[in-house]
């Protein structure tokens, strides 16, 4: 995509991960394992898996915000409860500790409506890309990272149709590979990439990972 002059964007979603997925063509192994980020990433993920021929699930990494910024990450929980990538210096220990109980929480929320009774999908000694709609921070999908690689997974890539500028060399310092479509100047917030970003629902993922499990 070609960000000199007028803007262009992905019609949405959908359309991102189809891009994305010849991106990634003869870039992954048979047994690669799909994990989109919740809620808009599982969108872009399941057209990844789709297309590609691979098992797809979500990864579910909730992010602490700073007292009185909840928008400014400085920490964040993972699936099995971990405490990772804390900013040291930004909040006491009885300020994390009730966020992260409340992030636990959520997750398990998340976990019960997405998966079920299914089980979690093996990681160890698999290779995984961990796919979102877009990277503005980044710290989710670097908290995800190390999720991932804590439950043993021997090459991890990071996939996303768009990001900021030095994105993928940023990145790139915690995964195996980056695959990003683009990294284009002016960058303001993923949704400014695509004509229809409304909000993905619950019932959406539930949906899509219905679908993605029906086809194993």
């Amino acid at each position: 995509m070609d960000y000199e002059g007028e803007m262009d964007v992905f019609a949405d979603r959908t359309e991102a991960g189809r891009i994305l997925a010849s991106a990634l063509e003869g870039r992954l192994g048979v047994g690669a394992l799909v994990l989109g980020v919740p809620r808009g990433g599982v969108v872009v993920a399941a057209e990844v898996a789709r297309t590609l021929a691979l098992e797809l699930d979500v990864v579910i990494v909730r992010k602490i915000g700073a007292p009185g910024q909840p928008e400014y990450a400085i920490g964040a929980i993972d699936e099995d409860g971990r405490v990772i990538g804390v900013r040291p210096g930004m909040a006491d220990e009885v300020y994390l500790r009730r966020a992260a109980e409340e992030g636990r929480a959520e997750i398990a929320r998340r976990l019960a409506a997405y998966r079920g009774e299914r089980p979690r999908p093996r990681t160890t000694g698999r290779e995984v890309v961990i796919v979102d709609d877009g990277i503005a921070t980044g710290f989710t999908v670097k908290a995800a990272v190390e999720s991932i690689r804590h439950r043993g997974a021997v090459r991890v890539v990071i996939a996303a149709p768009v990001a900021p500028p030095g994105a993928v060399e940023d990145m790139s310092r915690v995964a195996d590979e980056v695959v990003v479509l683009d990294e284009p100047y002016g960058f303001r917030a993923v949704g400014q990439f695509y004509r229809d970003f409304d909000q993905t629902t619950d019932a959406e993922v539930v949906r899509l990972l219905a679908e993605a499990w029906s086809r194993v």
